[in-house]
Order: structure tokens, then sequence, then C-alpha cells
């Protein structure tokens, strides 16, 4: 299961935002380092094309597609030194596939710390930066000694080399312009700049009717390098503790919809090339997690090897048209379910069923 982690300056709101979508309950308190191990949970991606599927299908199960949150102590200036939880938390990231930053705008004269983002973003980004250095500095040499005697770790030393302006200079690997093969092969190091990114910036109540504006300068700081949300997230953490009619009418209430949460969450998804493939029937509805680019046997594999190994052909067809005709037998009767074979790359939002001989 991939996992996220969440990182952020003390009082951010980094454990409301792990309550809020595990629905756990994470201490948030109003002080730095309530979280010194890393509480981990995981969370369902919201998906109403699954959701509309089970309802055409009548299903008794519906099973989401999951991710794994790691919700970090808070990182504060210093941290690559050893200040705060120093080493300790610096290990909790490199063990995660993704970042996201949870950068504080809400102010709050009972919790102390900054309330500006751009410096929530500043510091984070500085920390992580800095430790990617310290880690290269100390490895590069090594490296290049060894590759004296095994040429094949050239490419890997250079690498190095070509991250390590960046890095001195304090720009994260991920808004460099270090080449994807440069970074493919950096990847053995578990490097915390090398990694997706996701923002999500904190507000309060009285911040939701100008969320636009709070989150504009972050995105633009960025640059398109990583989505950028912004919520409310104690109040999201406040609907998630209600049975799903009271949070849905919570919200509404609020006009917030659905929440924020939903869609950052597929947002997240997304940042790491996961997409979604969908079975559907009677038994159960569910949606399947694939890479980008994966053909259909190998998302057959991901329902059981069997039907990778024994795959003829997939029987597919794009969710919303199934949910229109109302039924697989009807999809068939009208010849809008496409026969593919192994070649086929499958696409976000197909409808599968595997035919197999094993």
């Amino acid at each position: 299961m991939e996992k996220f982690g969440f990182v952020g300056l003390p009082n951010a709101g980094k454990s409301s935002l792990y309550n809020a979508l595990t629905g756990g309950s994470a201490l948030a308190a109003p002080y730095a380092f309530a979280t010194t191990d890393p509480n981990i949970g995981v969370a369902k991606v919201f998906d109403e094309r699954l959701d509309a599927l089970a309802e055409v299908s009548q299903s008794k199960k519906v099973v989401n597609a999951t991710v794994q949150f790691n919700d970090i102590g808070g990182l504060v200036a210093g941290a690559s030194k050893g200040e705060g939880l120093g080493n300790k938390f610096l290990s909790g990231i490199r063990e995660v596939d993704a970042i996201v930053f949870v950068l504080r705008a809400f102010r709050d004269t009972d919790v102390p710390g900054p309330h500006d983002p751009l410096e929530h973003l500043a510091v984070v980004e500085l920390e992580l930066t800095l430790a990617d250095l310290e880690t290269l500095e100390r490895q590069v040499e090594k490296r290049r000694k060894a590759a004296k005697s095994d040429k094949s770790l050239l490419p890997e030393v250079a690498a190095m080399d070509a991250a390590l302006v960046p890095l001195a200079a304090g720009t994260p690997i991920y808004r460099s312009d270090l080449s994807e093969d440069h970074r493919e092969l950096l990847k053995p190091w578990f490097l915390l700049t090398n990694k997706p990114v996701v923002a999500i910036v904190n507000i309060d109540e009285d911040q939701l009717k100008t969320v636009d504006q709070i989150i504009a300068p972050v995105a633009e700081e960025l640059g398109g390098l990583a989505p950028v949300f912004g919520a409310c997230i104690q109040l999201e953490a406040e609907a998630a503790q209600l049975d799903p009619e009271d949070r849905a009418e919570m919200l509404e209430g609020l006009g917030l919809g659905d929440g924020a949460l939903p869609r950052f969450l597929r947002s997240a998804y997304h940042v790491l090339g996961l997409r979604t493939f969908l079975t559907t029937g009677p038994e159960e509805s569910r949606a399947w997690t694939f890479r980008v680019g994966s053909t259909a046997p190998e998302c057959a594999g991901k329902i059981h090897t069997d039907l990778q190994r024994g795959f003829i052909r997939a029987e597919t067809i794009r969710w919303d048209e199934l949910v229109i005709i109302g039924s697989m037998v009807k999809a068939r009767e009208t010849g809008k379910v496409r026969q593919e074979g192994k070649d086929y790359v499958v696409e976000d939002g197909d409808v599968l069923e595997i035919r197999f001989n094993v």
C-alpha cells in the first residue's frame, strides 16, 4: 500500500488531518511535539464512480481503494541538524512514497506558531533540502571510489553530482531541473526531496469564503510542481467522527459539498501515478489500484495471480457508459462491451471482467 507522510511545523494541523482522513483519534494538541511517534492509518479513496456502479449492480459490498497516511511529528528549523525531533522526524519521512505539506494559515492566539503558509513552506523545504545535501555529501565520495573498480556505478555518481548542485543552492530536487533519469538513479538513497509532493493549506472557518485567495500564493510559489488545496481541517476532522448522513448534512450546511478532503485524496493518489479500474456485480463492487501504463493482464493480476497467468481477454466498458446502460448483460447485448487482449493498456475508470483459463 502506498504511503503518504504529513510534513509541517508544529501545530500546523497534521494530527487533525490524520483524524479527518482516517476517522482516527490521534492527539491534536496546541503545543509542539504532541506527536513523537508516527500515527499510521488507512484512508479510503472516495470514488463516486464506485458508488454509482454499486447502485446499478445492487452490490452487497463496496470496497474502496485505500492509501496509508503517516502523521509524523512536527518539523522545526534546524531539524536537519538534530533540532526538535531531528533525525527521528527525518527517518519517518524517508519511509513514505510521497509527502503532504500541511501549511498553516489559520490564526489562533491559543495556538503558538506562525500563520503564514509561505513561511511554513520555506522552513520545511529548507530542512528537507539540507538533510538531502548532507546525505549526498556523505555518500558521493564513497560511490566515486567504488566506481573506479565498478564502472556500472558511474551513472549513479553522475546523478549524485548533478543533484548536489541545486541542493547546495537550497533548491529541493522536485523543484530542480534534474532529469528523470537522474532522479530514478537517486531513488535507492531515499532522498526526502526526490518524492512527489502535495500541499494542503489549513484555514479556519472564517476563511472558507476566501480559500482561493489564501492558497494562491502557495500555488504560485510551487509553480505547478505540486497540487495545492485549502481546507478547514478542524471542521473536516469533526465531520469525520459523525455517521455518513450527519457528516453529509454538516458539510452541506457549511456549503462545503462533500468537503475538500475527497478531492485532496484523489489528487494525492494521482500524484503517485496511481489509477483505478473497477469490477462490479451483485456480490461486490470494488476499486482496484494500478500504475499508469499497466496492461490488462497486469491489472488482472491485481485481482488474482491466476487471472494474469491464464489471461485470455478482458471485457471492458467505461464506468459511465455502464451506469447509463444499466447492466453488463444489456451492455453486451448492445455491443458496448469491448474485447481487449494482452496489449491493452487499461485506463482510469475502466470496468473489467477477466476471461482466463488455468
